[in-house]
């Protein structure tokens, strides 16, 4: 009997321990992780924010992109940040980010700013995470709590930004919902961050397509693109447009009238509001009440955030957001 008891103490602690570890080892994301070790944390971020949308309003949709495009490629590890080195090729020269991402400079600013309020302490993850919110609440649009805790990737991979996982501008809806649910998003998810292009401009190479050969558009809007996008491929390219014609510095519901109206600049925007389809109800919701989408916008950068973050011992947390330690 009383082997029998010893053994099950045993079996008790080794359950206890492995419980123990496992949660340290995958921590989760809270939304007080820094309250103790950088309290100071989100005003550091926003300042740095702040300046940057007051001299370029266009920033504000540049600093919320590359939050996005780090989710989405193997999760929210700040990977898009590393710079190509003679021995390691990154994510930014992938195709969807090649002369398409910017405000790394503006990134490397808000680190050097934290790392003078809390040394070695916030990751560039999560800097990009609360860099996107702030830049949406700054042009006006919602609120949220960020869940912090990520660290850092000491690696990136071309091969998976290159992979698709990044929907293309030319996506169709199968495709939308096929990529967003590979990262734990749903239809309502994909319409609502959709809306991130109420602020924002796109390239010519990305919308020549869609205003020279599509039917679903209004036709003095796709006159209007046309004139500073020429329909020969190579003149033009880096020339851009608005992804919101009526307000684009400001994060509103404009963005989902546009797509009702045919005035989607990418077709994939135009896709989601398409005589009948799937999502067609929720952009009519959505243009229709600021609140609900607020409200879903919010939400669905939080579980976006969630995406497969490195947690516990798992990463670092890089002392300059270009390169691993």
């Amino acid at each position: 009997m009383a082997s029998g008891r010893s053994s099950s103490l045993c079996s008790i602690w080794v359950i206890v321990l492995l419980v123990g570890f496992t949660g340290s080892s995958s921590a989760q994301l809270s939304t007080n992780f820094y309250s103790k070790r950088c309290p100071k944390v989100f005003d550091a971020v926003k300042s740095v924010v702040q300046s940057a949308v007051n001299k370029e309003k266009r920033m504000g949709a540049s600093l919320l992109r590359l939050h996005f495009h780090d989710c989405f490629v193997n999760g929210c590890d700040g990977s898009v940040l590393l710079d190509d080195t003679s021995s390691f090729t990154g994510e930014k020269t992938a195709a969807p980010n090649n002369n398409s991402l910017r405000g790394f400079e503006v990134v490397d600013k808000i680190k050097s700013q934290v790392e003078k309020t809390c040394p070695g302490v916030v990751s560039c993850a999560d800097i990009l995470a609360i860099a996107a919110r702030d830049s949406v609440k700054i042009l006006g649009g919602p609120s949220w709590n960020v869940k912090l805790g990520r660290r850092d990737s000491k690696t990136a991979s071309l091969a998976a930004a290159n992979s698709g996982v990044i929907p293309p501008p030319t996506s169709t809806l199968s495709n939308l919902k096929t990529r967003f649910q590979a990262v734990g998003l749903n239809e309502r998810d994909l319409v609502a961050l959709s809306g991130a292009h109420t602020i924002g401009k796109a390239r010519c190479t990305s919308f020549r397509v869609r205003i020279y050969n599509e039917t679903n558009i209004d036709a003095s809007f796709a006159k209007v693109r046309q004139s500073k996008c020429p329909s020969t491929a190579g003149s033009g390219d880096n020339n851009l447009a608005p992804l919101d014609v009526q307000t684009p510095d400001t994060f509103d519901t404009a963005y989902f009238k546009n797509l009702i109206n045919q005035k989607g600049l990418l077709h994939s925007d135009q896709i989601l509001f398409n005589n009948g389809g799937s999502t067609d109800s929720l952009v009519k919701t959505y243009s229709g009440s600021a609140n609900t989408f607020n409200s879903d916008f919010a939400k669905a950068m939080i579980k976006m955030g969630d995406n497969k973050p490195l947690t516990g011992s798992n990463g670092e947390i890089r002392l300059n957001c270009r390169r691993p330690n």
